[in-house]
């Protein structure tokens, strides 16, 4: 086993963070907690026999390669404080062995991302027996294997230490798939054209950079001001976030006094993530039943329309010709409708008149009876089968792909009642019953063959979001997409960071005016795994140019800067702000408001109320979301960062 120490660090301290895995996602994940929290992190990789195309050790490239991901400012920890590359540990597997010498006994939280889910359970076993206190976050692709496994881990630490609570502690067991933390940032880059989302409560929140209003004009605050960007930001001579030319930086949660009077500063503001294309044309009842429009066609139901009025008007005329009761007149005109009435042989000349048309008319209904049973049986039968794109369907998503991480994004796209058609070259894919079931139109076919993108209606899309397990498919379909309609949105998913970089800068340069953006799972799910590392309170963060903003949900009870405080009185500009209530009670609260709701927890009580009132005073068994600072959180929760953040920073 091979150590590639650090110079600022040779060993690690008490409280530090583990991350143990062999691809892009531990880099991700470790760039995310050394960049972002400021944690002291020992990342464990494989071992380095084989090497990579330049020849030198697995280890030493992935280290290269975070170094790369942190940038230049995090090779070595200077003496203000910036964080330092992490610790670097090489071996076969994370074996018992190998986790104590990562410092696991001493560890506050530890990471197991390696592609193999039989690989990270063993570590997980061994790593709860070293340390019962150890915060444990686990990737998994099995989901009902890993609520399970959770059970099972913090069991396991409530037996190994008496008295020990897990939730008090925050010594918990979190089980996340990459495809489930990936799915909310796709959703919101194919709805509203950025990844920068946090995730509360089944809701998705957005951060939106607003340029300065014009004279005279009112910015829209959105749910609050989250932050004012630099006085550089908007100005292309000046560098963003910088303190050239005495240029002020980004002020994070500022009061309403201090946006008010800033001028000529674009804002940072918090939105709901909703869809404002048009929607699924109406007509369609829900539930299982069929409508009338799905369960006959067009043709039919004019045909029984034009029959059924032809009967009432032979009624009518034998009504009016025979002078008879109607509703006698009508049972005669049925009658002769099936040919059971006797021959009018002896009868007017009117009334043998209505006869013969009455026969022809049951001549002609028969067929058209016949034709309408064998439609609606064959409705019927195909019910459970996909359906096809509707004619009127327009500002949509298309959504290539229904592997792992399509599937999940489906899912998450129709849970915010948004019209997506969905494209898969294989019948059998893991996403098609899923489909089936939501009634999501769906085009079987390859992507790359002509007319298949038509069938979705890409030309009257609002979104395009390739989602396929190849980087060429999604590019070729984005290609294509762009050549029919310039502008549309366009999401990637590629794998390898550099080329998505290529191909993003690409598209932007050919592309000028339409939205382009290319997304890497491991990228996406990099900061839920991070936030759960730090613990369940943390739902997520957002960058605010070199800044960081982070979301948190915390319980009133014992914090004194919000307990017996109103709304008001508890926000302290800079530090943290209170942005919304959770009113569910205590027994019925999600333990994680940043893990999306199951379908089946429909009838759970109201969570989270935004538009809370500033004279609203917290009581002690009240859990609220808040907005804060890097610094303002350690301050919240009674610690300080770990690395030493400056003020200036946090």
């Amino acid at each position: 086993m091979a150590l590639f120490p650090q110079p600022t660090r040779t060993s690690p301290g008490p409280g530090h963070v583990i991350v143990s895995g062999d691809d892009a996602l531990a880099e991700r994940l470790a760039a995310e907690l050394v960049t972002v929290y400021r944690e002291s992190v020992t990342l464990v990789v494989p071992s380095g026999h084989r090497a990579d195309l330049a020849g030198r050790p697995r280890a030493g490239a992935l280290l290269g390669r975070v170094q790369t991901v942190l940038g230049p400012r995090t090779r070595t920890v200077a003496a203000d404080g910036e964080p330092g590359a992490p610790r670097l540990l090489e071996a076969p597997e994370p074996t018992e062995a190998v986790l104590a010498e990562a410092g696991v006994r001493e560890a506050a939280a530890l990471a197991l991302v390696h592609d193999d889910d039989e690989t990270n359970i063993r570590a997980a076993l061994a790593a709860r027996r070293l340390n019962p206190r150890l915060r444990l976050v686990i990737r998994l692709y099995n989901r009902k294997l890993g609520q399970h496994l959770e059970e099972l881990l913090d069991q396991a630490a409530a037996l190994a230490v008496p008295g020990l609570d897990p939730e008090a502690l925050d010594t918990s067991t979190t089980v996340l798939s990459d495809a489930d933390t990936a799915a909310p940032a796709l959703a919101a880059t194919a709805v509203a054209g950025t990844s920068k989302v946090v995730q509360a409560d089944g809701l998705l929140l957005r951060a939106v950079e607003r340029t300065p209003p014009a004279h005279g004009d009112v910015a829209d605050p959105g749910l609050c001001t989250l932050a004012l960007l630099s006085a550089t930001a908007s100005d292309p001579a000046g560098a963003e976030g910088s303190d050239a030319s005495g240029a002020a930086g980004p002020l994070l949660l500022p009061d309403d006094r201090t946006v008010a009077a800033a001028t000529g500063r674009g804002t940072v503001v918090l939105e709901t993530v909703t869809h404002t294309g048009a929607t699924e044309p109406p007509g369609r009842l829900a539930g299982r039943v069929a409508p009338l429009t799905s369960l006959f066609s067009r043709r039919l139901r004019w045909s029984l329309a034009g029959l059924v009025g032809c009967v009432l008007g032979l009624a009518v005329a034998s009504w009016l010709t025979t002078g008879d009761h109607p509703l006698h007149a009508a049972y005669l005109t049925l009658l002769d409708l099936f040919a059971i009435g006797d021959p009018a042989l002896d009868q007017p000349l009117a009334r043998q008149v209505i006869q013969l048309l009455s026969g022809l008319a049951g001549l002609l209904i028969l067929p058209v009876l016949l034709a309408a049973a064998l439609e609606a049986f064959g409705t019927f039968r195909t019910a459970s089968a996909l359906r096809r794109p509707p004619r009127g369907l327009s500002g949509h998503i298309v959504l290539l792909g229904l592997g792992k991480v399509g599937t999940r994004v489906l899912a998450r796209l129709r849970e915010l009642d948004i019209p997506v058609v969905c494209v898969e070259e294989d019948p059998e894919a893991r996403g098609v019953p899923l489909a089936r079931r939501l009634r999501v139109p769906t085009v079987i076919g390859d992507v790359t063959q002509e007319g298949v993108l038509e069938a979705a209606k890409i030309h009257r899309a609002h979104a395009l979001l390739a989602l396929t397990s190849s980087d060429t498919t999604n590019l070729e379909a984005a290609l294509y997409a762009r050549s029919v309609e310039p502008g549309l949105r366009v999401a990637l998913r590629l794998y390898d960071d550099d080329f998505a970089t290529v191909v993003y800068r690409t598209l932007r340069a050919a592309h000028p005016h339409a939205l382009t953006r290319s997304r890497s799972v491991s990228t996406l799910a990099a900061p839920a795994f991070a936030g759960a590392m730090m613990g369940r309170q943390i739902l997520g963060a957002i960058p605010v140019e070199r800044r960081v903003l982070l979301f948190a949900a915390l319980e009133v009870a014992g914090h004194p800067q919000l307990e017996g405080r109103t709304v008001a009185e508890s926000f302290r500009a800079g530090a943290w702000r209170v942005l919304a209530l959770d009113t569910a009670a205590p027994d019925e609260r999600l333990p994680d408001l940043a893990a999306a709701p199951a379908r089946d927890g429909a009838d759970r009580p109201a969570g989270l109320v935004w538009d809370l009132h500033p004279g609203y005073v917290l009581r002690p068994q009240d859990r609220v979301v808040l907005a804060t600072t890097r610094q303002g959180l350690a301050e919240l929760l009674g610690r300080q960062p770990r690395l030493g953040t400056r003020p200036a920073d946090a």
